[in-house]
């Protein structure tokens, strides 16, 4: 028997549905195939986009914005571990507006999932970040995230950070190859860092040997020592990406240190500052001779004098110019607040670059004191000049005069002769003067204004009960007479003496400044002020003072309440 007959239709129809099927499936695979070979070619340029940029942070936007595009993440992120290992100093995002970031706030310090990453540094994939355990939620006005994907980036073998990628678009889960590729990116990533921070290492000795050569050229060629200092400070906080850059320098037998020079944020509230050196953060450096870090100046034990100085300031470091013996003085460097801290990394450079700014002031010293002797030796060779020729040919030509005034009988002529001769005694005698003071040397007299004025707070400061602050500026041992010096070290004595008795302050600050013209001292506290039926004697003797140097003596109330006492005088002219 022969098999039924089937109809044509159905014979064509079967083979024809396989066909389909086998296109279709080819088609699927030339996709996946196409797609493969443009998520690799996507790759390779990330890769050398990342590896030619040179500029860290650049490198470091670079990185995260490639792989936000290869995995196709609505949110990307780069964050960079910080020194001590367990949070994130620096957050790099993609895909949020500046809105968004402004009312989420300050960037996550590396808690919950990103925290999960610092402490076990392995990919981690996540279809929904809240089911993990690790997970603290989002803070407010953070947008929804469901999957995520992180790598770790590992320079030489350190972890220096994470990539973290949120919200694959279309929906769909980060799979395998998406981390493959991300894996893949973090390992060019870790090269791009290593080049560019060996870059900026490079660029970064380049510009401290500028400053430091340029600090010796200033130095050596004769520049005033204020400049120099100006120079040394300015340098230092261009190069740390510093805010704030104080100089101070230790004042001579008082166990004190001046903030000769400041610049940058509050330089001029910090300018003048006297600090001990027991107790404070500088004094610490230049006493140790080596440099002090502080996490936070704004809130560190270690400032103490007078009111709150470090607003808006943070991370700082104070390092000793010199070494050893020979510290010269300190350079404090502060960060504003919520930047870095200082890392032994960035110190190591301004310390080589401070000990360099000391040797550079020893030898422009050692210049100086050459100049010096040499100028004295100058002043005796003249003087002896003066006392073995001058005044031997003048003593003669008197001595004949003298003589020859005996031979003379023309009244009026014989008694010019004699004037002649009392001329000459007299001329005699103030090249004696003068000889005398060349042959003068400095020293003879007592300690200048600074010193003074520094003991007289250190006296206060057990019957006060506290140290009041100290800012001075100016001139004030060269440019004040020793008059008027007298007058401001018994002024200052009796203004804090009034607050010790009557103001039931806490807090004092004691300013003292010159501008050449004018000297002007200002004592404000923060007690109770002024009685309107209060004793009014010592005032009495404050104001005399002023009038008699051709002063005043103010007083008044500050907004905040206390007493503000500012006696001023001329400062008369040479």
């Amino acid at each position: 028997m022969g098999s039924p007959k089937q109809p044509r239709e159905a014979l064509v129809r079967l083979p024809q549905l396989r066909l389909d099927e086998l296109l279709e499936e080819l088609q699927a695979r030339l996709d996946a195939a196409r797609g493969t070979r443009d998520k690799v070619h996507s790759l390779l340029e990330a890769v050398l986009s990342v590896g030619r940029e040179l500029d860290l942070e650049q490198a470091l936007r670079s990185i995260v914005e490639a792989a936000a595009v290869l995995v196709e993440a609505q949110y990307a992120a780069l964050g960079v571990i910080g020194p001590d290992g367990k949070r994130l100093s620096e957050f790099l995002t993609v895909g949020f507006t500046k809105d968004q970031i402004a009312k989420i706030g300050h960037y996550p310090e590396g808690h919950g999932i990103l925290g999960e990453l610092i402490r076990r540094p392995e990919p981690l994939r996540l279809a929904k970040i809240s089911e993990h355990p690790a997970s603290y939620g989002f803070p407010a006005h953070h947008p929804p995230m469901n999957s995520f994907l992180g790598v770790p980036i590992r320079v030489r073998d350190q972890v220096f950070g994470n990539l973290y990628l949120t919200e694959k678009r279309g929906g769909v889960q980060f799979d395998e190859e998406d981390e493959s590729v991300l894996a893949t990116l973090a390992v060019a990533a870790g090269v791009a860092i290593d080049n560019a921070r060996l870059y900026e290492e490079s660029r970064l000795r380049e510009r401290w040997l500028q400053a430091s050569e340029e600090i010796t050229h200033s130095l050596l060629s004769g520049s005033e020592r204020g400049e120099v200092l100006g120079l040394i400070a300015e340098r230092a906080r261009e190069i740390t990406g510093a805010a704030l850059a104080v100089v101070a320098l230790p004042m001579e037998d008082t166990g004190s240190l001046t903030q000769e020079l400041a610049i940058g944020q509050q330089a001029e509230v910090h300018r003048g500052l006297v600090l001990p050196v027991e107790g404070s953060l500088i004094g610490e450096a230049f006493s140790q001779a080596v440099p002090v870090r502080s996490p936070d100046i704004a809130h560190d034990g270690r400032v103490t004098v007078g009111p709150p100085h470090f607003e808006g300031l943070g991370p700082a470091v104070a390092v000793p110019i010199g070494a050893g013996d020979g510290v010269r003085g300190v350079v404090l460097l502060v960060r504003e607040a919520g930047r870095t801290a200082f890392t032994a990394k960035e110190i190591e450079p301004l310390r080589g670059f401070a000990a360099q700014a000391a040797v550079a002031m020893e030898l422009a010293e050692r210049r100086r004191d050459a100049e010096q002797i040499a100028m004295l030796q100058d002043r005796d060779r003249i003087a002896r000049d003066l006392h073995d020729l001058a005044i031997q040919r003048l003593f003669a030509t008197g001595m004949t005069l003298q003589s020859a005034g005996r031979f003379i009988k023309h009244t009026e002529a014989s008694e010019r002769v004699l004037r002649a001769v009392d001329d000459l005694d007299e001329t005699i005698k103030i090249i004696r003067s003068t000889i005398f003071g060349l042959r003068t040397r400095e020293g003879a007299s007592g300690p200048g204004l600074r010193a003074r004025v520094v003991r007289v707070i250190g006296e206060a400061a057990p019957v006060l009960g506290f140290a009041p602050s100290l800012r001075m500026d100016g001139l004030l041992d060269t440019q004040v007479p020793e008059e008027t010096a007298e007058h401001v070290v018994a002024v200052l004595s009796e203004a804090l003496t009034n607050v010790a008795r009557h103001a039931h302050a806490d807090r004092a600050a004691v300013a003292l400044e010159t501008d050449g013209r004018q000297l002007r001292l200002t004592v404000t506290d923060n007690g109770v002020g002024m009685p309107p039926d209060g004793r009014r004697s010592g005032l009495r003797n404050l104001a005399e003072r002023a009038e008699q140097l051709g002063g005043e003596l103010e007083l008044s109330t500050p907004v905040d309440g206390g007493t503000a006492l500012v006696w001023w005088v001329p400062v008369p002219k040479d």
